[in-house]
């Protein structure tokens, strides 16, 4: 018998990357700037992508995910088991149910103020938080990168609903989908665009060999 080559070592994968703070802060002013260039006559009150609310409800909705996120990182001693205490409401059956409202008299120039401001708001608590914060979400126990992350993909999703309704362009950088994709997605496969990968993990896309997802979730959990 001819001897055989040794088998070479597994090589092992590399470590995933951080989410970080400025990631988040990326995709927040990209959204920003897609959706300050709408003109003047957009229509606001036109549907949003594939959701029930229209494009003004899902940038309140937004904005109010991000003030959730950064205020339930603002206690000294995060609750891990429940919500802050805020009231939800939605101003129309079938409407987004949120802490955060605009002026509607201040039109898309006040909205987009206000979701700027929330944003800041989670990226202060992010940069700032210790680094073993852990608090509540409902998919999950998360640290700050969690909060982050999930702060990343609302954003990305959103302004792609938003941008759909609005008629606008609308594509972020696959490096910011990749790095959510490897956070909070441990059930998808990688491999082929990240931002595609992403709209169909989040029920908005679909990919060949894949159905199109009716539930979905992530998992905010630290990594290991």
């Amino acid at each position: 018998m001819s001897p055989t080559a040794e088998s070479p070592a597994p090589v092992p994968a590399p470590a995933p990357v951080p989410v970080t703070v400025d990631d988040l802060d990326h995709a927040v002013r990209l959204c920003l700037d897609v959706l300050g260039s709408a003109p003047p006559a957009a229509a606001w009150d036109a549907k949003a992508g594939t959701l029930e609310w229209d494009c003004w409800e899902t940038v309140e909705h937004l904005a109010d995910d991000l003030f959730a996120y950064a205020v339930q990182l603002g206690l000294r001693t995060p609750p891990l088991d429940h919500d802050l205490s805020f009231v939800h409401d939605s101003r129309r059956p079938g409407g987004p149910g949120n802490t955060v409202y605009a002026d509607r008299a201040a039109g898309p120039a006040g909205l987009l103020e206000v979701l700027e401001s929330c944003g800041a708001l989670l990226i202060a608590m992010v940069r700032t938080a210790p680094p073993g914060v852990r608090a509540h979400h409902v998919f999950g126990i998360a640290d700050a990168e969690g909060f982050a992350a999930m702060g990343i993909v609302e954003t990305l999703v959103h302004t792609h609903d938003v941008a759909q309704g609005l008629g606008l362009r609308w594509s972020p950088p696959g490096g910011l989908c990749a790095g959510v994709l490897t956070r909070l997605f441990p059930d998808v496969r990688g491999g082929g665009d990240p931002w595609r990968t992403l709209l169909w993990a989040t029920g908005r896309g679909e990919l060949p060999g894949r159905p199109r997802r009716t539930a979905w979730r992530w998992y905010g959990e630290p990594r290991s």
